[in-house]
């Protein structure tokens, strides 16, 4: 993993002077400049030539959205967009993930000092992670389903329940997937580990866009074909009851390995239950996932990673192979294919 150098841009000086002194404080990380606006940002780009920049969202003049565009359409640079988590806040930030941003982080608008460090010191590690990550040769504008969705012959899911995990990059992963799946898809649970507020506005978007039903996780959701449940609250894990229909559970435990939810917990539940799965570790930050998917690797279950040199932050999807756990590393549009190929017919 190499050091992350970072390009502060922001307009106000006092949140400049915090978020470097926030960096600073992370190893491997070191702020090699600061900008107001979009302009001094270009000029700084190309004296610096930092490998990873925080954007924010509202700037005077050319805003962070339309710099971004700029950055992944001229010379495609890993941005983490600092936004609000207002409704506006979090439409801009899927704006923002389909002009090719690595991340989107909530700025702590009315926080305590204290909350403040705390909430803002987690972005040293994510900044940290978009400096490695693999950054697209230009910007994706998505939109809609996948293309041919719709088009091929009638799918019937065979039982079978499709579990993955994805967080750092997730939003960009779950479209790709998500965009292929069939109204009659594959009973599917995801763990996504991203902010709530964006969890929320990237399922109510999914239901315009897709042709599957994609829901929140619920307690006593039944796991049925054509619904795609999303575990996104971070008080709380998931995990599976076996039954016809199985069935998802909320519970109140502890962080498992520093994640709540967990991935490894909730393959582990389909494990242990002896529930046929087909488990994927997509793009993501750490090791949450290897564990459980090894568990169901050893009781005769499919297991796929997302391919590591295409995977926006290939940390969670490296880890996975690196235990032993994966049957398979795959393109998304290939592991799309894969799930449905091992969860239904067509035809």
């Amino acid at each position: 993993m190499h050091e992350a150098r970072v390009l502060v841009v922001d307009d106000s000086a006092a949140m400049r002077a915090l978020f470097c002194d926030v960096l600073e404080q992370t190893k491997n990380v070191r702020v090699v400049g600061t900008a107001a606006n979009a302009a001094e940002a270009r000029e700084q780009i190309a004296e610096l030539m930092p490998n990873v920049v925080t954007l924010d969202v509202e700037m005077p003049g050319m805003s962070g959205i339309e710099f971004l565009e700029e950055i992944m359409t001229t010379n495609p640079l890993p941005v983490v967009m600092l936004s609000s988590l207002t409704q506006s806040g979090t439409e801009t930030s899927l704006k923002a993930f389909e002009l090719g941003a690595v991340e989107c982080f909530p700025k702590p608008l009315k926080a305590t000092p204290e909350q403040f460090a705390k909430t803002v010191g987690k972005l040293g590690k994510i900044v940290l992670a978009a400096a490695n990550s693999n950054v697209r040769d230009k910007p994706r504008h998505r939109g809609g389903k996948a293309e041919g969705e719709g088009s091929g012959p009638a799918y019937s899911p065979n039982g079978k329940i499709a579990a993955f995990s994805t967080s750092m990059g997730g939003v960009d992963a779950l479209t790709e997937v998500l965009g292929r799946y069939p109204a009659n898809c594959p009973p599917t649970v995801v763990i996504l580990q991203t902010e709530p507020a964006l969890a929320e506005m990237f399922i109510a978007r999914a239901n315009k866009d897709f042709a599957c039903n994609v829901a929140a996780v619920v307690d006593g959701a039944e796991l049925t074909a054509g619904t795609v449940h999303i575990a996104f609250d971070p008080s709380k894990h998931v995990i599976v009851e076996p039954g016809i229909p199985a069935k998802l559970r909320m519970v109140e435990r502890d962080p498992v390995e520093g994640f709540r939810p967990s991935a490894t917990l909730l393959f582990g539940s389909l494990s242990r239950a002896g529930m046929a799965t087909i488990g994927a570790v997509l793009t993501g930050m750490g090791e949450d996932g290897a564990k459980g998917l090894k568990l169901l690797q050893a009781a005769g279950f499919r297991t796929l990673a997302q391919d590591r040199t295409t995977a926006t932050v290939p940390q969670a999807p490296a880890a996975a192979v690196e235990a032993g756990a994966v049957d398979a590393e795959l393109k998304l549009e290939d592991l799309a294919a894969d799930i449905l190929a091992s969860c239904g017919v067509s035809g």
